[in-house]
């Protein structure tokens, strides 16, 4: 499908699954307009990025900040022309106990993961509505629906990430915006050969995942022939949650 100078937003795009779909949108024909707070990591991806499509820019955002992101959605749609898809990407996570974690870091996992996919998506959002519609792709987690212990923040945005895509595609149907998450499960993003048979052994896919796996994804739902699909949730995890684990 022709994708020249389609213009895709790219949150948390400095470094592992943000990087490689800027990677492979670039790929595919489209414009990245790379987000990150970390401005070194993000100079080096958008040279990476630059290599295979010029056009490519890279804007340091504070995702924690809505003033932030109202200016990087309005300079990539200043200096780009549109926005035609919008990939909400960044997130951290924090492990601690309950008994232990502070009001303000429950706070800081909250407004990075949850509450920038929101101001992301209704900034994008005005602009898209603009030139007849676009694609929103919020990036969840097999954690929305299963959890480890003390991991309480990043669980409950990630759950919300799921709620909060249905609801915003219900909200943008009338300007023909698409809303769509996808729930990762174990995305390696370091040394893949580090990995034991046993890690993948754990997936009824007999491997563990990589980035381009995620980015795949994010690429057939930003096509517009795809926008029957829209509200939905895919979980990309290799079979993990859907196969029966019984203790010995």
């Amino acid at each position: 499908m022709k994708n020249d100078d389609k213009v895709v937003i790219v949150t948390g795009a400095a470094k592992g699954i943000g990087k490689q779909i800027a990677i492979d949108f670039a790929k595919a024909g489209w414009i990245p307009s790379l987000i990150d707070y970390n401005a070194n990591e993000l100079e080096l991806t958008l040279e990476e990025v630059r290599h295979i499509q010029h056009k490519a820019i890279s804007i340091t955002c504070d995702v924690k900040n809505p003033e932030e992101i109202i200016k990087a959605v309005t300079e990539t749609h200043d200096k780009l022309g549109k926005i035609n898809c919008l990939v909400n990407n960044a997130g951290l996570s924090k492990w601690k106990s309950p008994y232990e974690l502070t009001v303000d870091e429950w706070d800081e996992i909250i407004n990075t993961n949850l509450r920038s996919v929101f101001l992301f998506s209704r900034e994008a959002a005005k602009f898209m509505s603009q030139s007849g519609g676009g694609s929103i792709i919020n990036m969840a987690s097999t954690r929305a629906s299963m959890s480890e212990s003390n991991s309480e923040a990043y669980a409950a945005t990630k759950g919300g990430i799921v709620a909060l895509t249905h609801a915003l595609a219900a909200s943008f149907t009338g300007d023909f915006i698409t809303v769509n998450a996808i729930s990762p499960g174990w995305i390696h993003t370091g040394n893949y050969t580090e990995l034991r048979e046993i890690d993948h052994d754990q997936h009824l896919s007999k491997r563990v995942g990589v980035p381009s796996d995620i980015s795949r994804a994010c690429l057939f739902l930003a096509q517009s022939d795809n926008n029957f699909i829209t509200g939905e949730n895919i979980t990309i995890d290799g079979g993990m949650t859907r196969k029966m684990i019984y203790e010995h």
